[in-house]
This record gives structure tokens, sequence and C-alpha cells, in this order.
């Protein structure tokens, strides 16, 4: 009987027509593969998202070299207007977090010669001693410079000057003072 789309079954209690079979789980083998396919999503996930943290500290750690260099610039404009070229010199050597107006969390201060090792991963430090401010890589494996571990970056204020005696140092009675910059002392390369 056809009442308003109501079909009654003919098979009985269940609902099941005569036509129709048994409805069954999932196969053992259809099992595994889907087990597999998450299991490979997962990993394909989980490198992705270990290269976003490497691509984040990368970033990271350049956001504030560049604003090292803004905070210069405009420190050194300063100078050059005033045509204060004593005051540039003594920029050289002089830590470069002292330019900014806010210091970022992982900034450990100025310390006195201290052993890099001993210093925590993924933080900015000034040596005292070498006069450099030094960023100590956290995801070591996915970083490399001509310095030994453990892995960090070194950066400094230094003169640019026309070196008319060809010394290498600058001698101001000789030398064309041209500004100073902050750069990397040693090249580096992150990989991911």
């Amino acid at each position: 009987m056809h009442i308003y789309g109501w079909r009654e079954s003919t098979a009985g209690s269940r609902g099941r027509t005569a036509g129709e079979s048994r409805e069954r789980g999932f196969s053992l083998l259809e099992m595994v593969i889907v087990v597999c396919a998450i299991a490979l999503l997962a990993l394909l996930a989980i490198d992705r998202l270990w290269a976003m943290r490497v691509d984040a500290e990368r970033v990271a750690m350049e956001q504030v070299a560049g604003s090292l260099r803004s905070a210069l610039g405009i420190k050194v404009a300063n100078h050059l207007a005033k045509g204060d070229m004593s005051g540039l010199r003594a920029l050289e050597g002089s830590n470069p977090m002292d330019r900014l107006s806010e210091l970022p969390q992982n900034y450990l201060g100025a310390l006195a010669d201290p052993d890099p090792a001993s210093v925590a991963a993924g933080s900015w430090y000034f040596d005292l001693a070498s006069r450099t401010l030094v960023y100590r890589v956290r995801n070591e494996d996915y970083f490399s410079s001509s310095l030994g571990p453990p892995a960090r970056a070194r950066f400094a204020i230094r003169l640019v000057y026309e070196d008319r005696n060809r010394n290498g140092r600058f001698d101001q009675a000789v030398d064309g003072l041209e500004g100073v910059r902050f750069a990397a002392l040693e090249s580096y390369e992150w990989t991911n």
C-alpha cells in the first residue's frame, strides 16, 4: 500500500525489500588504506608546520635587523644634518638595540663575554667584549654560517669610509667618512 510517499516493506520488520542486501562495515583492506592515507597526510602537515616554524624564526630575526637598520638610519641622518661627523664615528661598535624605542622580548641585554652555547636559543644579546649584536638561532639544523656551533648570526655597526691610505681602518685625517651601516659580520643562510 502506498500512502503519501511511504511504501510498506514486504521484507519484514527491518524495512528491507527483497532485493536489498545487508550493509556491511569497512573491510580490513579499506581500513588499512584509510589509516595509511591519514598517516601520510599527517606527516605532510607536520613537515610543513616545521618549515613554517623555521620561516617564522627567519622572518622574526630579519624584522629585528630591519628595524635596527631603520633606527640607525634615522640617527645617521640626524648627525649628518648637524654636520656632526664625530657623532657618526661614536656609533661604531655601539649597541644597536640602544636605538630602538621598544626592545624585542627576546633581547637579553648587554653581556660581558658570554659563552654562546649557554645563551638561550632564539635570543638576541650584545656581546660587550666583541662589540657585536648576536642572534642565537633556535632551529640550528636549518641555518648555516662560517661560525662554529652553536648557530648564530653576528651583526655590528661599522663605519663606511673611503680608505684612501689602504690600511683597513678609519683614519680621520686621511680617509673620507661616508656614513655607518648595520651589517652581518659573517654571511649566513637559512635553509628549509
